[in-house]
């Protein structure tokens, strides 16, 4: 498909009552608000395609964008498009998803991680944690830097309550995802996430809540699904 194939099918999607969801999120003109369930099926069509991920996401519209990052090839990905895309990623669709799932799901998103966590862009840190985040919940343990995911841990518990805006939330869903994913740490999550207890986030709506970690981990833990690897960051 073709670029102007592809927006012609976002705009034919787009739905009044999703944009105005989507607008009080955060999303900003231009979008069509288009459903996720709709993106997939366009997905189908267009299935991984490099070229034409780089052209959706130059369009700056906030569909077209995530599209983007549902369609782009991981192995054709550059750690200078990546900066790009994060910069670029204004809101948490963007940058809490979209664009850290396509980092988690390259073999320097880890590298990528650690640069993004420190940057002075809230919008980049966003990505940074949700990239760790999503890099350990696709590799195997043996791949991973088990004591630097654990000194990331430490750092949350320091600096999470400190964190303006969303940042609490992305820091607590990383505090859940290493205690979901990597069973060495399991047991050190469920410590910090007692010790961090409630984090305060200013919801776009009262129907969006801040599940508590540790509860969290200990429901995948019931389930038998701690170290349950994914085969891909992006959902």
């Amino acid at each position: 498909m073709t670029l102007s194939e592809v927006m012609t099918q976002l705009e034919a999607c787009g739905d009044a009552q999703t944009k105005k969801t989507l607008g009080v999120h955060g999303a900003k003109e231009p979008y069509f608000g288009v459903k996720v369930a709709d993106l997939k099926k366009i997905l189908k069509k267009t299935k991984k395609n490099h070229e034409l991920s780089l052209e959706l996401f130059a369009t700056g519209n906030s569909d077209a964008m995530y599209l983007a990052a549902l369609s782009a090839d991981e192995s054709k990905m550059t750690e200078a498009i990546l900066d790009q895309w994060a910069e670029q990623a204004y809101w948490y669709y963007l940058n809490e998803y979209a664009v850290p799932w396509v980092a988690g799901d390259t073999d320097f998103g880890f590298e990528l991680g650690l640069k993004w966590i420190d940057s002075d862009k809230e919008q980049v840190i966003a990505c940074g944690w949700s990239a760790l985040a999503s890099f350990a919940a696709v590799n195997s343990d043996d791949k991973l830097n088990i004591q630097a995911y654990s000194d990331l841990l430490d750092r949350v518990e320091k600096e999470v309550h400190g964190m303006p805006n969303r940042l609490p939330f992305v820091m607590n869903g990383f505090v859940i995802a290493i205690g979901s994913y990597v069973p060495a740490l399991t047991e050190k999550a469920k410590q910090i996430a007692k010790n961090i207890g409630k984090v305060n986030v200013v919801m776009a709506t009262g129907n969006c809540k801040v599940p508590l970690a540790l509860d969290y981990i200990k429901k995948v833990e019931d389930k038998g699904r701690i170290g349950v690897k994914r085969k891909t960051a992006r959902c």
